[in-house]
């Protein structure tokens, strides 16, 4: 069998040696995402995300050729594999690296924006589709699949945004982007799992009263558990000295706690997302000053190196799927019909993102105010955190294959309808909203180039750089000379020393 028969049987078969040919394949393919990723890292129209999906595209239709149309995939997608091995480096590095002093600052903001947001955002899209879809002759969804649909599109990605904007020059808007992505991620995960459990024969008001106590209950719970771990964790580090012996058991202990409490979440039926998202805060602030010097920066890097390594995977599989003609045969719908699918599903995203982030900002700004706290958030910056939430991402390819499909696999044209509407938005928002997003920020948040190459510049000195001090000088310009240099010796204080090490007046 040649090596693209293999490729396209994976998801038939399962002896061994027929899983090692397409995961090579497939490591291969992600070893070159990174190698391009690289050579395109100064060009900022281009993210990560962007080149994984186009990558992907371009090594499905390569092996649709060779496969002769039978398949556009090296390895079979399965919800659960996402949700056990790929999501939890995800969200654990999220929470492992966020900048705590502005997250926690702009609490109640990232909050209402991650939950209250999604609540908004996935009712509009819920009551939306309700109403628009069978006007193009999508039929047969339950209630379920109507309050899954809104979920799995309430779920935002907003690395393409995050990889523009400039923590250091807008830190509140930057804080917000990030910690909405990262919430709302947890939340829709979380909501996604209270759908499931309603009884779709007898949904009234009090079922939807049942879903928010139950999200509560989730949401809590599974804070108080990650919470619960990052504490043990920070404690057990401190009591009992690993890193006298070996830094390598301090780093492992800081991995397996927080995958422990991802498991243990998920085997008591709760938010495992939210958990060790809420494990990777308190740990970067208890647990990592308890380590060793050497595991502090280990983990910072390991932690991401994981986190980068799922995330391309998950986009270039994402590529690939956009690709499956299996699908595509199976859904059974025109052109023009799917183009009006797509294009409603975009109309009732942005709806929905404006529908609370305008009114959520002006709330927000309110209360500040009242609380005498600055700064706010300016009507560009609101527009900012509106388009930063249209990209869709992993979560809701993740979410709509647990929706809709059975291991990768589905045999209801419908539930294959609304599988290729997720691929394709998530593909649509990603490149187009994407490449758009630096253009954007840049003509509503032009950057400050004064202050950027007062940090940027190399100090200004004559070329007959003149010492500290110099007693043919009156005392006022020894003052005045004094005070430029030690500025200086702070920002560049290797360029600063060797300079006056050889100056003209020290030698």
């Amino acid at each position: 069998m040649a090596v693209f028969d293999y490729v396209i049987e994976i998801g038939r078969n399962s002896s061994s040696h027929e899983m090692v040919v397409p995961m090579t394949v497939f490591v291969a393919i992600l070893c070159l995402c990174l190698v391009i990723g690289h050579l395109l890292d100064e060009n900022r129209w281009v993210n990560e995300s962007i080149t994984a999906i186009i990558i992907g595209l371009i090594s499905g239709t390569l092996i649709l050729l060779i496969s002769k149309g039978k398949s556009s995939h090296i390895l079979r997608f399965n919800e659960e594999v996402f949700f056990i091995y790929l999501l939890p480096p995800i969200i654990f590095n999220a929470g492992f690296q966020v900048k705590k002093k502005q997250f926690f600052h702009n609490f109640l903001t990232i909050m209402s924006f991650g939950v209250i947001g999604v609540f908004i955002s996935s009712s509009i899209i819920t009551a939306g589709s309700f109403w628009l879809f069978p006007k193009f002759n999508v039929n047969g969804l339950s209630v379920r699949d109507y309050l899954g649909i809104g979920v799995i599109f309430s779920s935002t990605d907003t690395v393409c945004t995050l990889q523009v904007l400039h923590q250091d020059e807008t830190p509140l808007l930057y804080s917000l982007v990030f910690g909405e992505g990262v919430v709302n991620d947890a939340t829709s995960v979380v909501l996604f799992n209270a759908v499931q459990k309603i009884d779709v024969d007898k949904f009234n008001g009090w079922s939807a009263l049942h879903i928010f106590l139950d999200f509560l209950y989730l949401f809590s719970t599974s804070t108080a558990l990650g919470v619960a771990a990052g504490l043990l964790t920070s404690y057990i580090l401190r009591g009992l000295y690993f890193g006298r012996h070996s830094s390598v058991r301090e780093i492992s202990l800081m991995l397996l706690m927080a995958y422990l409490s991802y498991m243990l979440a998920e085997l008591f039926s709760l938010s495992g997302i939210l958990t060790v998202f809420f494990a990777g805060i308190l740990m970067s602030h208890y647990a990592w000053h308890n380590v060793t010097d050497s595991s502090r920066i280990t983990t910072r890097h390991a932690f991401e190196a994981m986190s980068f390594i799922a995330e391309t995977f998950i986009f270039l599989y994402v590529g690939m799927d956009a690709l499956d003609i299996e699908k595509w045969k199976m859904s059974k719908q025109s052109v023009w019909t799917s183009m009006g699918i797509y294009g409603t599903v975009l109309l009732l995203i942005a709806v929905g993102r404006a529908a609370f982030v305008f009114p959520l900002s002006a709330f927000s700004n309110y209360m500040n105010r009242r609380a005498t706290r600055a700064p706010s958030i300016t009507f560009k910056h609101q527009i900012v955190i509106w388009w930063a939430g249209l990209m869709r991402g992993a979560v809701s390819i993740a979410l709509a294959f647990k929706q809709f499909t059975y291991s990768g696999v589905t045999v209801d044209p419908v539930h294959a309808v609304m599988v290729t509407t997720t691929v394709i938005v998530v593909l649509f928002s990603t490149l187009v909203f994407g490449f758009l997003t630096k253009p954007l920020i840049n003509y509503l948040l032009p950057h400050n180039d004064n202050t950027r190459r007062s940090i940027d510049r190399e100090p200004t000195i004559s070329k007959d750089t003149l010492p500290l001090l110099s007693f043919d000088e009156s005392a006022t310009t020894n003052l005045l000379r004094a005070k430029d240099s030690l500025s200086m010796l702070f920002e560049r204080p290797g360029f600063s020393v060797a300079r006056h090490r050889t100056s003209p007046a020290n030698r």
